[in-house]
C-alpha cells in the first residue's frame, strides 16, 4: 500500500505491517480521547517512525494515489482529528 506522510512524501508499506500500525493508531486514539498531549505527541512520533521503518520511499515524481494519508510529526491535535475516520488514521 502507498502511505503519504504529509510534507514528506510517499512510502510503499507492505500490508503485513498493518497490525503493528493499527496498534499504534489505537494508542494514538486513546491519547486523543484522554486529552494527553504528551502521549499524543509521543505516539504520533512512534507511528510515523514505524511507517518510515517499514516502508520504502517512492520517487518524488510518482503520481500514484495514496492509500493512507498521515499527518507530519508537527501536526496539532485538531489537524489530526480532521484526518480521523471512524476507526482512526489507519483502517482496520
Amino acid at each position: 500500500m502507498i502511505v503519504r506522510i504529509m510534507g514528506e512524501g510517499q512510502l510503499d508499506v507492505a500490508e503485513s505491517h498493518l497490525d503493528r500500525l493499527n496498534e499504534l493508531d489505537d494508542e494514538l486514539l486513546e491519547a486523543l480521547d484522554s486529552g494527553d498531549e504528551d502521549a499524543f505527541r509521543t505516539t504520533l512520533g512512534r507511528l510515523l517512525a514505524a511507517v518510515r521503518a517499514a516502508g520504502s520511499s517512492r520517487p518524488a515524481d510518482s503520481l500514484e494515489p495514496s492509500d493512507l494519508i498521515l499527518p507530519n510529526e508537527d501536526a496539532t491535535v485538531e489537524e489530526v482529528r480532521r484526518l480521523l475516520r471512524d476507526d482512526g488514521l489507519i483502517p482496520g
